[in-house]
């Protein structure tokens, strides 16, 4: 197992306290704009078959689409996604050399005035979750991330100021904005602030899994006479 050493660190220095990160929580962000009028596009469509429906709940004000990575439009936004995906996985240290990524879920959620997203995280084998957003109004929600850390989280101690990212945060906030695309580890329990904007905000949220590739997978059983 690793020892606590970095041979490409210099020599502590004698009675200085020496400073080592482990057991990182990293969120990544990107801004892709290019995909906004495809990813729109087919957003719109589906969120209007859903308002058709059925009418906007007042308690959970917001209307979710159907699964997306169907549609042939979502292919290039899909490639990039899922690329992505693996290379966070690659150069978090994990043998990716014969896995390749898959979606399991991609949907559009529009949410409106007070809508919200309570804290959570996705399991059944997902590996990273992501958004990608589309319409964020001033006032939006922000989406959050959670320590999740259960016994940072049972023993915590007040924050010396909130308003600064430090490790004694106990979640930190991001801004979103139109084509920016977010991707975090499932395991990272994540949310959404209150909407107070009377315009919706709208993202893609999206789910992946890890799987052996296809041409290393066990054949089918041969059918049983």
């Amino acid at each position: 197992m690793p020892d606590g050493t970095n041979p490409e660190l210099e020599k502590p220095v004698e009675n200085q306290l020496a400073s080592w990160t482990y057991f990182p929580s990293v969120v990544y962000t990107i801004e892709k704009p290019e995909f906004l009028k495809a990813v729109n596009e087919v957003s719109e469509e589906r969120l209007k078959v859903q308002k058709a429906d059925k009418k906007i709940d007042p308690i959970y004000p917001v209307v979710m689409t159907d699964n997306l990575f169907t549609d042939p439009r979502m292919a290039n936004f899909m490639e990039f996604v899922g690329a992505t995906a693996w290379k966070i996985l690659s150069d978090q240290g994990y043998a990716m050399d014969n896995l390749s990524t898959s979606f399991t879920e991609m949907w559009t959620q529009e949410h409106y005035k007070h809508s919200l997203m309570e804290q959570h995280v996705h399991g059944y084998g997902s590996q990273i979750v992501g958004f990608y957003f589309l319409e964020t109004p001033e006032n939006c929600s922000n989406v959050i991330f959670h320590d999740p850390r259960a016994g940072k989280v049972q023993i915590d101690l007040p924050e010396q100021d909130m308003l600064m990212a430090t490790p004694a945060s106990k979640m930190i906030n991001f801004k979103p904005k139109p084509g920016m695309l977010v991707f975090a580890n499932s395991w990272l329990p994540h949310s959404f602030g209150r909407h107070g904007s009377d315009e919706p905000l709208k993202f893609v949220h999206f789910n992946l899994i890890v799987q052996l590739n296809p041409n290393l997978a066990c054949p089918a059983p041969a059918e049983v006479v």
